[in-house]
C-alpha cells in the first residue's frame, strides 16, 4: 500500500510496527492532518468563523477524519459545515450551499474521490471566490489556495522499496508500516490574488514553496 489513510484505523494492519498480515507499506497521518488544515485556515484567514468541508459518507476516511476536524474547529471557536456529497453531480450544489451558508474557506481532507475530481472542485471554488486548503501539494499546484501534507510522489517511491524487499523474500507481516516524516506547505499566490486575499507574513514565511 502507498499513502493509505490511517491503515490501522481502516483495519488493514494490526499495528504500524507489526502489520501481522499480507499488507504493508506507507500510511498517512490523515486524522491528525485534518486538524492541522483547520489550524492553517485560521492562521491564513484570522477573521474566518465558518469552515466548509466536503463529506462523502460512503468514504471510510471521512469517519476517521470527522472527529479530528470537529475537535479542532471547536477549540478554535469555528463552525464546521460538513457538506454531504455522494457523487460528481453534487459538486455544483455543494458549492452553492457553501456560499449561501457564508463559508469562509473549504477544507479538502485526503480522499481518493476528491483527488479524482480535483480540477472540478478547484474550478468551482474559484468561481465562488472560496479559498481551498488541501492535504497534498497538488491541490495548491493546480489552483487551490494552499496545501499542507506529505508528498504523494515520495510515498509511491517508498512503496518500491517494499516491493524490492518482498521479492527478495521478506514477509509483509514483519515489515513495519512507514509514516510520513516530511510535510510540505505550498501557497499559491496567484490564486490568492485572483480571489482578493492577502496571505499573512507569518504563514508565507513558513511556506516550503510559493507559486507566484
Amino acid at each position: 500500500m502507498a499513502n493509505v489513510n490511517d491503515a490501522v484505523g481502516l483495519g488493514l494492519v494490526a499495528s504500524l510496527a507489526h502489520p501481522g498480515g499480507n499488507t504493508t507499506g506507507s500510511s498517512s497521518l490523515t486524522p491528525e492532518l485534518t486538524g492541522k488544515l483547520i489550524e492553517l485556515a485560521k492562521e491564513t484567514l484570522p477573521k474566518a468563523s465558518r469552515i466548509a468541508t466536503l463529506a462523502n459518507p460512503s468514504d471510510l476516511n471521512w469517519k476517521l477524519n470527522r472527529k479530528g476536524m470537529e475537535d479542532t474547529a471547536q477549540l478554535l471557536d469555528m463552525q464546521l459545515l460538513a457538506l454531504e456529497i455522494r457523487g460528481p453531480e453534487d459538486f455544483e450544489s455543494v458549492f452553492d450551499t457553501a456560499r449561501k451558508k457564508r463559508a469562509d474557506v473549504v477544507i479538502l481532507p485526503a480522499s481518493s474521490f476528491f483527488t479524482r475530481h480535483r480540477k472540478r472542485i478547484i474550478e468551482l471554488a474559484g468561481r465562488s471566490s472560496l479559498p481551498t486548503i488541501g492535504s497534498d501539494p497538488t491541490w495548491a499546484e493546480e489552483g487551490g489556495l494552499l496545501s499542507y501534507g506529505p508528498s504523494i510522489a515520495e510515498s509511491y517511491r517508498r512503496a518500491a522499496t517494499y516491493v524490492d524487499k518482498i521479492l527478495k523474500g521478506a514477509k509483509p507481516a514483519n515489515l513495519p508500516v512507514e509514516r510520513p516524516t516530511k510535510f510540505e506547505l505550498v501557497i499559491n499566490l496567484k490564486t490568492a490574488k485572483q480571489i482578493g486575499l492577502t496571505i499573512p507574513p507569518n504563514v508565507l514565511a513558513r511556506a516550503d514553496r510559493v507559486i507566484r
